[in-house]
Formats: structure tokens, sequence, C-alpha cells
């Protein structure tokens, strides 16, 4: 690609995710975007169709971005923590994009999208490695795992990334490996 081209569509990226901070999509104009990026209107058409599908692409490039990292393509030899820390600093290195996506509805669009690779990869990874255990509990075991696991992403990213991606990751795989046993008062616990 061109490097105008690439600069040129790098500035109408960056100024979007700018106004995004600021303001809803739907309040967003085209004719403002291009006035910010110093651009005219006939560039901005010849790219995207609408601010929407400027958003889809955004979304799309980072969805990419996450599903071709070593983590999610070689996950059987990844740890959870070398893969959520893989991960997690991909949002990282992406702050503001990850923000906007997970202080809009379109999150969940955004995270199905990634976790629907990894959900699978991780499900045909467990069932190999634990043959002896019914199928529907190893399903729910994953869920409550990755929903778990997820709520901890969200408090972080909707806190300001307020500690590193190594502490999130090391968090995550601690309390994956020993579950919430050892936050639950003893008289609490329930015994098989």
């Amino acid at each position: 690609m061109d490097r105008r081209i690439k600069y040129t569509k790098k500035v109408i990226k960056d100024n979007f995710l700018n106004l995004l901070e600021k303001k809803d999509i739907s309040n967003i104009t085209v004719k403002e975007l291009c006035e910010i990026s110093d651009i005219n209107r006939g560039t901005f058409y010849r790219y995207y169709m609408d601010i929407y599908d400027l958003l889809r692409t955004i979304e799309q490039e980072f969805i990419e971005e996450v599903k071709n990292s070593s983590s999610i393509l070689e996950i059987e030899k990844h740890s959870v923590y070398s893969f959520t820390k893989e991960i997690l600093s991909i949002f990282e290195n992406n702050k503001k994009l990850v923000k906007i996506f997970f202080n809009t509805d379109r999150e969940v669009l955004f995270l199905d999208e990634v976790l629907e690779v990894v959900y699978d990869k991780c499900i045909n990874r467990w069932k190999n490695l634990h043959p002896e255990i019914d199928e529907d509990e190893l399903e729910n075991a994953v869920v409550f795992i990755f929903n778990g696991a997820l709520g901890v992403i969200n408090y972080w990213i909707k806190n300001n990334f307020f500690t590193s991606a190594d502490s999130i990751a090391m968090y995550i795989e601690k309390f994956c490996q020993r579950g919430a046993r050892m936050y639950l008062p003893k008289e609490k616990q329930f015994v098989d």
C-alpha cells in the first residue's frame, strides 16, 4: 500500500477514535471527521462507505491482530499466564481503542468474535487433556473461567489499566488454578 494512503487512513482512524472518546458514534458526521482530518469527503468515501464502516474496519483490524497472536494460533504451547499476558499486552498497546470498545454496546460484538476462536481452541485442548471429565461439566467450567477472566479484564480496562498486563495475567492464572475456594470463608465452602 502506498505510504500516502497509509498515512491518510491513519489520520482518519486516529481522529475518528479521538471523536469517539468524546461523543457517541451517532453524533459523528463524515463532514466533521473530514474537517478535523484535513481531507475532502471524496477521500473518505474512497476508503469507507460511512462512519459505521470505518468503525467496523477498525474493529476487524484489531480482531485480526488478536486472532493472529501466537498465543491464539498456538494455544497448546501456552500457559494461562502467557496466553493472557499476550492478549492483554495487545489491549494495553491499543488502550484508546479498547477503552472505546469496552465503554460502548459494541463490547459484546467485539468480544464475541475474539472469544469464539479462543473458546473453541480451549475446549478442544481441555477435552484432550481430560477425556474423563463429562463434556457438560467441562463446558460449564470453561464458561465459568472465561466469564470470570472477562470480568477481571473489563474491570482493568474500565479502571484505566490500573496495573500491568503482567499482573492481571498472573492474577487470572492464579484464580484459574486455585479457584474461589481460597477466598471463601471455611464454613461457606461446599464439599463433594
